[in-house]
């Protein structure tokens, strides 16, 4: 008879969060505020990081108003602020590195590089000789906005819509295929008949103007940079329009119908203090991509 007053074999819901004890370590208390959203202080810094990821990219943005730049006070102001956001995310890096098992594995990893990009480049103003060229360099730190998706509630969708559009790309790589052949056609058809009518105010005075031309025209753009003056071209330009609109809708369907079909199980937004992994299930108690146990 199983004993179920023992919690140790006390069964529970892989739907429900489990019940960990806290860390005991000032380590793993590190890994579970700024790895995990599960707990109270792991949301709060997510929430925290997403302020400082906005209020940063409007340091950064109202930098370069023409306005601005002219206001000595004010853009002293923004200066000293951004650099009080380097030095935050600066600190923030340092301590993903110290709280997690394998520091030279995230700082590989791709949130491992983009957060070290978040604040390398503005240490190098110093050498950079002008505002002009350190700005583009500057611009990587809006690379950081993509880390509101680590939070705890867009986590699983994000993964479901990845999966999704993952499993869809043998479809989408020929849909993609047969859409590079149609425009090659199209374009190269546009430019014969161009070219065979004798208009003198044809544009189309190369094969590769064509496939640009029909490029624009299927993707329903319309730049009208370059378009056709022969009847036959004005109709080829309508057909390949329709065409257009029937296809926007084709890799949407792939995706969708993927999406709908797979089956997806709870998760947590816990990281892997040994291979920074997360995605795993809610009641888990190893890690499934390395099997270290959990803090």
């Amino acid at each position: 008879m199983p004993n179920n007053n023992d919690p140790k074999k006390r069964p529970t819901n892989r739907y429900l969060k489990s019940i960990e004890p806290a860390p005991h370590t000032v380590k793993q208390r590190i890994h579970e505020v700024i790895f995990g959203a599960d707990t109270f202080y792991g949301a709060l810094f997510d929430i925290l990081l997403f302020v400082a990821i906005i209020a940063s990219i409007l340091v950064v943005s109202l930098e370069t108003v023409p306005e601005i730049k002219s206001n000595s006070q004010v853009k002293s102001w923004l200066y000293w602020s951004s650099w009080a956001f380097t030095i935050f995310f600066t600190i923030e890096y340092l301590l993903r590195l110290y709280c997690v098992r394998k520091p030279s594995k995230y700082a590989r990893s791709f949130w491992g590089i983009i957060d070290l990009l978040a604040f390398l480049p503005d240490y190098f103003v110093p050498f950079l000789g002008g505002h002009a060229s350190f700005s583009v360099i500057r611009a990587l730190r809006l690379l950081r906005v993509f880390r509101i998706f680590k939070l705890g509630w867009f986590q699983q969708e994000a993964e479901d819509l990845g999966g999704a559009v993952y499993r869809s790309r043998a479809k989408i790589t020929v849909f993609i295929t047969v859409v590079l052949v149609l425009v090659t056609v199209a374009g190269t058809l546009m430019y014969e008949i161009e070219s065979f009518a004798g208009a003198e105010n044809t544009q189309f005075d190369s094969i590769p103007e064509g496939i640009y031309w029909a490029i624009v025209t299927m993707t329903t753009v319309g730049y009208g940079d370059i378009v056709p003056v022969t009847l036959a071209g004005k109709i080829l330009s309508a057909i390949l329009i329709l065409i257009g609109y029937s296809l926007i809708i084709v890799p949407t369907g792939f995706v969708s119908a993927e999406f709908l079909a797979q089956k997806t199980n709870a998760t947590s937004t816990r990281s892997c203090a040994s291979c920074i992994t997360e995605g795993h299930d809610a009641d888990s108690v190893y890690c499934k991509y390395c099997g270290d146990k959990f803090d």
